[in-house]
């Protein structure tokens, strides 16, 4: 490592598990085509505020701003959409920095979306355009014991394993029915 990156990395983020990441990556290995379902649940608590139950965890809030008629006590759905993006690549970066030997001290990444929000959910104009994001950006800052170069091979990798990132560029069926 070159004295400028020495001076730069001032705190090392806790590494995950070497061993244990390497376990996993055998694991998929072995059976690349294993689904598995993954389950949450939504409760409307009043207005647009609304409880998301995932596992046995406390409840994830999501809310709307006040120009959206919400009380603005959480991301809006669209916001925590990007907040999922985000998380997950940083995930896939931090595993794969640990793979490639990588010693990270920072990950921050910024994103933000385009939307167009006049047809508010169905009641608002109906003309014909594209719903959801056209268009998402992401920012990585990274900093660590890796090259420019390395780093930008990184969050590369990372994007194109990201399950968040795929899920938002790929057709996804979504079956929505009364219950």
């Amino acid at each position: 490592m070159s004295e400028v990156a020495a001076l730069k990395m001032t705190t090392v983020l806790e590494p995950i598990d070497k061993a244990g990441l390497a376990a996993l990556a055998e694991k998929g290995k072995a059976n690349p085509l294993n689904v598995v379902t993954l389950k949450s649940r939504t409760v409307c608590e009043s207005k647009f505020r609304n409880l998301t139950y995932v596992r046995d965890l406390p409840a994830h809030v999501i809310d709307e701003p006040p120009h959206l008629l919400g009380d603005d006590t959480a991301p809006n759905p669209s916001e925590a959409a990007l907040a999922t993006l985000g998380s997950c690549l940083s995930v896939g970066l931090h595993a794969n920095a640990v793979a490639r030997g990588i010693t990270l001290s920072k990950i921050e990444l910024e994103l933000e979306g385009d939307i167009i929000v006049t047809a508010v959910w169905g009641v608002g104009d109906l003309s014909d355009k594209t719903l959801g994001f056209s268009d998402v950006r992401v920012k990585v800052h990274l900093e660590g014991d890796a090259s420019r170069d390395e780093l930008a091979d990184l969050v590369a990798h990372a994007n194109r394993w990201s399950p968040v990132a795929n899920t938002l560029r790929n057709p996804v069926g979504v079956d929505v029915a009364l219950a």
